[in-house]
């Protein structure tokens, strides 16, 4: 097995083969995709060429990241191009069906890729990484279909490694916890709305308001099931009262606290990886 130094030397030298040219960067403000951009522009000042990131304003998403993307961008000297998307119109995924993140990558990245020819662009990348790989992830086949390079997952630096380098790089992501998409928050075939999103999302900011860092808002009709890291329980059962408050004034009727604690992924259980 390759040490992290082997997998972080293999990931630079993933980079390095794009520096002598203007590339783009599929960038969502993420640790992740924080990483690439940072590393890119790095060499892109070295070589004189340019980068160029590409943000997609959805309202899966969200509504604060385009903002803090539109600074990290400006900071790191990247250009920046934001495109607005309906995914529940334009990509089919109105029903959350269990490849809606397959459906949902080849319509976003089908736009950037447009984007990139308009410039003259031929090299996207983007931050999937190698512990990606080993969960359900259909998205990654659109990638594959689409010729998008991910230098992360190529070079097998996970998500913890993700973040060491993130931090030596001085990043101020590093420690940002993940984001996903709201839909995420709901069971497959539930009919999506931003209305029912735009519920979750309050509610997730607000529990991250109390101090809770890793948080998610799974949706089960009129029960939600609050997801935090084990560690954070005590918290929530001290302050039980006002989140349940909250969340029920929002709509929910039931507020409970999932057991297992925060992982990703839990909508994804009895699904086959792809």
């Amino acid at each position: 097995m390759f040490s992290f130094g082997n997998r972080k030397e293999k990931f630079l030298a993933n980079m390095r083969q794009f520096a002598g040219q203007d590339i783009m960067v599929a960038f969502s403000g993420g640790v992740d995709s924080s990483l690439i951009l940072k590393t890119a522009c790095d060499m892109a000042q070295e070589m004189g060429t340019r980068v160029y990131a590409v943000t997609m304003q959805t309202m899966l998403h969200p509504a604060g990241e385009i903002e803090e993307a539109k600074r990290i961008c400006r900071e790191m000297k990247a250009g920046h191009i934001v495109i607005a998307i309906d995914e529940l119109k334009e990509a089919g995924i109105m029903d959350n069906p269990p490849e809606r993140c397959y459906l949902c990558k080849k319509h976003l990245f089908t736009r950037i890729k447009e984007k990139a020819a308009e410039l003259g662009i031929g090299i996207i990348l983007e931050g999937t990484n190698g512990d990606d790989l080993h969960v359900y992830r259909p998205g990654i086949r659109a990638l594959k279909e689409l010729q998008i390079i991910s230098p992360l997952a190529e070079a097998g630096i996970s998500k913890e490694e993700v973040r060491k380098l993130a931090s030596e790089y001085g990043i101020e992501t590093a420690s940002k916890p993940s984001m996903p998409c709201l839909a995420t928050r709901f069971p497959y075939g539930t009919t999506l709305t931003y209305k029912e999103m735009e519920r979750v999302e309050q509610g997730e900011a607000y529990l991250r308001g109390l101090g809770l860092n890793n948080v998610r808002i799974r949706v089960h009709g009129t029960i939600v099931r609050v997801e935090v890291d084990e560690g954070a329980f005590g918290e929530v059962i001290k302050r039980k009262n006002e989140i349940i408050s909250f969340l029920q004034e929002l709509g929910y009727i039931y507020v409970t606290l999932d057991l297992e604690g925060f992982r990703s992924g839990s909508m994804d259980v009895g699904l086959k990886s792809g």
